[in-house]
């Protein structure tokens, strides 16, 4: 199995996230018209720096936030798109930002750094919210139902060739013929212990340097749809390019990935000087579905719209906000 890379030291990772989120910061300082949130809570004069991952769900989650909290009162700085789970927890700790959505999964197994699995997501949830707060103050508010975990995706017609069906059936390819189990990841999936390595241990297989694939994350789902590098590849539940790219995927039999419930996650000082957070994030995470964060993704990755807009409209129809 091909380790895990070493885990840089804080002070590397905060010097990266530093540099990294220099570079499109927009300073949202645009009125937005009052919709339920801003009846529930009131954020005049407050300022906050909102942050994100840097793949589609993340930024529109971004600016989901601002656009909440910005309809409430408050003057949004935007740090949407940084580079990895690493540097955006980093920049939260740092300062550089005031709050992301993180997922529990996530912080289980990669900010807190627990090996065993829980399968319940409120137990999962609750146990992170705690441990997070007490050893790094961080204050996580409301989860959402929604559950953008890891899978493996494969075309149609080459599961139906090669008789896969699930990750058991993947790992029984890879012992009897590696090539054609060749796989894409990202390059966070491919070190992440809840990513490549774990599920090569979880299942018992090693696929051959060969046969794998680095690819940025924007290229997997076409890349898995064409059998292009890979005939199978890392994919995401919530993603809308499943469903457009009409992909499989696999049963993970051995319930190897975590759960992963998006929860917007807050420095604990932020969060203690304004409270009111917690009734503008609520409302928001109770309305992330599968299928609504599903058809957000189709929108901005399929249908080419504008991610801001996307937020705007979702939140608009929901009447979190005015029009």
């Amino acid at each position: 199995m091909r380790p895990p890379p070493a885990r840089r030291p804080l002070r590397i990772v905060l010097a990266v996230a530093l540099t990294t989120i220099t570079a499109g910061c927009i300073s949202s300082n645009a009125s937005v018209p009052g919709g339920s949130l801003a009846e529930s809570a009131s954020l005049k004069g407050a300022t906050f720096t909102v942050g994100s991952k840097e793949f589609t769900e993340q930024r529109i989650l971004c600016h989901i936030t601002s656009l909440a909290l910005r309809s409430a009162g408050a003057t949004v700085r935007e740090k949407c798109g940084l580079q990895g789970s690493d540097t955006a927890r980093a920049a939260l700790r740092s300062g550089s930002i005031d709050m992301y959505w993180e997922y529990t999964g996530t912080a289980w197994t990669n900010h807190l750094e627990h090996t065993e699995r829980i399968k319940d997501a409120v137990q999962q949830y609750q146990e992170v919210a705690k441990e997070d707060l007490t050893k790094n103050h961080v204050k996580w508010l409301a989860r959402a139902p929604a559950n953008n975990t890891y899978a493996i995706g494969v075309k149609p017609t080459t599961a139906d060739e090669l008789g896969i069906t699930s990750i058991s059936d993947y790992a029984r390819l890879v012992h009897t013929d590696p090539s054609k189990a060749s796989m894409c990841v990202a390059s966070e999936f491919a070190g992440r212990s809840d990513g490549w390595p774990g599920l090569q241990k979880a299942y018992g297989f090693q696929l051959p340097d060969a046969s794998l694939t680095t690819l940025a994350e924007g290229n997997l789902y076409d890349a898995i749809a064409k059998g292009d590098a890979c005939n199978f590849g890392e994919i995401t539940t919530t993603d809308g390019r499943i469903r457009a790219f009409g992909l499989t995927v696999l049963k993970d039999d051995k319930t190897f990935f975590p759960i992963y419930n998006p929860a917007l996650t807050v420095r604990e000082s932020v969060y203690n000087d304004h409270p009111e957070l917690a009734k503008i994030a609520k409302p928001l995470a109770l309305a992330l579905t599968n299928d609504v964060l599903r058809q957000l993704n189709t929108d901005v990755d399929v249908n080419k719209k504008d991610e801001t807009k996307v937020a705007e409209t979702w939140l608009q129809d929901k009447d979190f906000i005015g029009k």
